[in-house]
């Protein structure tokens, strides 16, 4: 299984991004697909993941401006931000799991390279 984020880009605050994920492999629907964040001199951490039927959940400091949705026709998972903030800079990984949890980066075991996001204020 190989993983391609793309999206990220430079931003104002207030601003908007969508980040896309091209999954590849033919047992993409078992996956439950997460988007996970990691800015300089901090530990990776959860944004938001989608289950196989479209059930999703969200860290506590996106919910409500971020929306995690998947195409399982496509083999594709995507991360619609909007009105970012200067604390969402990172890099935005896209991973996939098979033990059915979201929320550990240890449950994933594939990876995808990364896409850089930087807001601005």
């Amino acid at each position: 299984v190989q993983l391609q984020a793309s999206g990220g880009g430079l931003v104002q605050a207030g601003g908007s991004l969508r980040l896309s994920c091209a999954v590849s492999g033919r047992t993409f629907r078992r996956y439950v697909m997460g988007w996970f964040r990691q800015a300089p001199g901090k530990e990776r951490e959860f944004v938001a993941a989608v289950g196989w039927s479209g059930g999703s959940t969200y860290a506590d400091f996106v919910k409500g401006r971020f929306t995690i949705s998947r195409d399982n026709a496509k083999n594709m998972v995507f991360l619609q931000m909007n009105n970012l903030k200067p604390e969402d800079t990172a890099v935005y990984y896209c991973a996939a799991s098979e033990t059915g949890l979201m929320y550990d980066p240890r449950d994933y075991g594939y990876w995808g390279q990364g896409t850089q996001v930087t807001v601005s204020s």
